[in-house]
């Protein structure tokens, strides 16, 4: 028998916060009703050591729109996000936190921007924070270098708070801390309507922060690698390929003039200092073999990807066959003729080094109302 989607799914990352779930619960339910939303709630127990997973199954039981995954163990919010997404069944999917921080009453304005102004994705932007300050600056420099970098102008890229339209989270990956860049995992896919919206911030009303200082650290890292794979993720040979030859011909020009040099003042009676006493010159051949290695490290990418899974996984939006037109809702891959036999998944498998973030199959969970 086939269901309908709901107008929404509201995903849910969670880690020890047992004790804001039901008001939390209470109150989506309460703006899903005034609003005559079809909904469902995905509550993701990131390998909570309290009694958060109790909790969500006790809402299952007084609430049908209730469903629920549970990680063996901690293994961070992009990992929630991906089960997360991969569950999603509404037309809409909006993410916010558990921590109370998120108002539930900024999802009918962030729906409608959606559905009506036809967004992608709409990010919020706590304009105004109930954090300390040793939270709100780095914050801010983080912000101002991932928005210089990417070239999305998003003044708050980490709010947990976002909506997306169904289509653009079964087409992205989200993994180690990458859920701080999904507008720039968006846009890499081809999700160009990009929006803001103003939302209201809240002091946090149980527990404490489960974030630290590290993140800055890695979010710095992070940032690096998703500018890098977004433009040479498939191409690798452009980036090493092009900065090894460049430090090749540098480094062999250099090389070249010290010894035509040395052979000009031989021929002409002068002074002569030797090509192996000029720090010069080992600087050069020093870059001559950096170069090489960068070409062949290239080199050695092309190799990998060609012979990927992946090499001719694109994302189809729309298809037009015989007079009729399909909106693809969902990620259309399309591969090579020997691959067309096996079966998979929709979603793209974890990158090389992201094997220990489970795949739904994997993680111990109760996935309901399916």
């Amino acid at each position: 028998m086939a269901t309908t989607n709901p107008d929404i799914s509201v995903v849910v990352p969670l880690y020890n916060e047992q004790e804001s779930l039901p008001e939390l619960l209470a109150w989506i339910r309460r703006v899903m009703e005034a609003n005559s939303y079809s909904f469902e709630v995905i509550f993701i127990d990131d390998g909570s050591s309290d009694n958060s997973w109790n909790i969500v199954r006790s809402l299952r039981r007084n609430d049908p729109n209730v469903r629920g995954i549970r990680f063996r163990r901690n293994y961070g919010k992009s990992a929630a996000l991906y089960c997360g997404f991969e569950a999603a069944r509404g037309n809409v999917v909006i993410t916010m936190d558990a921590d109370l921080q998120d108002s539930p009453d900024e999802i009918p304005e962030l729906y409608r921007m959606i559905t009506l102004e036809r967004y992608d994705l709409v990010s919020g932007w706590k304009k105004q924070r109930h954090d300390p300050l040793g939270k709100t600056l780095p914050s801010k420099f983080f912000n101002f270098c991932a928005r210089t970098a990417s070239g999305i102008r998003l003044h708050d890229f980490n709010c947990g708070l976002k909506a997306y339209r169904n289509k653009v989270v079964k087409s992205i990956e989200v993994y180690g801390e990458m859920h701080r860049f999904i507008p720039l995992l968006a846009k890499s896919a081809g999700f160009r309507q990009i929006g803001e919206k103003v939302v209201q911030h809240r002091a946090r009303k149980y527990g404490v922060s489960k974030f630290g200082w590290e993140r800055m650290i890695k979010g710095y890292l992070d940032l690096v690698t998703v500018m890098f794979m977004s433009k040479f993720g498939k191409s690798p040979m452009y980036f090493f390929g092009g900065l090894g030859t460049l430090m090749f011909l540098v480094g062999g020009s250099t090389a070249i003039a010290l010894i035509a040099d040395k052979l000009y003042k031989q021929a002409h009676a002068l002074p002569i200092r030797g090509v192996t006493d000029q720090p010069l010159f080992f600087i050069a051949i020093t870059a001559v073999i950096i170069g090489v290695q960068l070409f062949l490290a290239g080199f050695l990418g092309e190799l990998i990807g060609r012979n990927s899974g992946e090499r001719n996984r694109y994302l189809i939006d729309e298809r037009i066959e015989a007079g009729e037109s399909q909106d693809a809702d969902t990620e259309t891959p399309t591969t090579a003729p020997s691959e067309r036999k096996k079966s998979g998944s929709k979603n793209m498998a974890p990158p090389p080094g992201s094997n220990d973030i489970p795949s739904p199959a994997q993680t111990e969970r109760d996935l309901f109302s399916i």
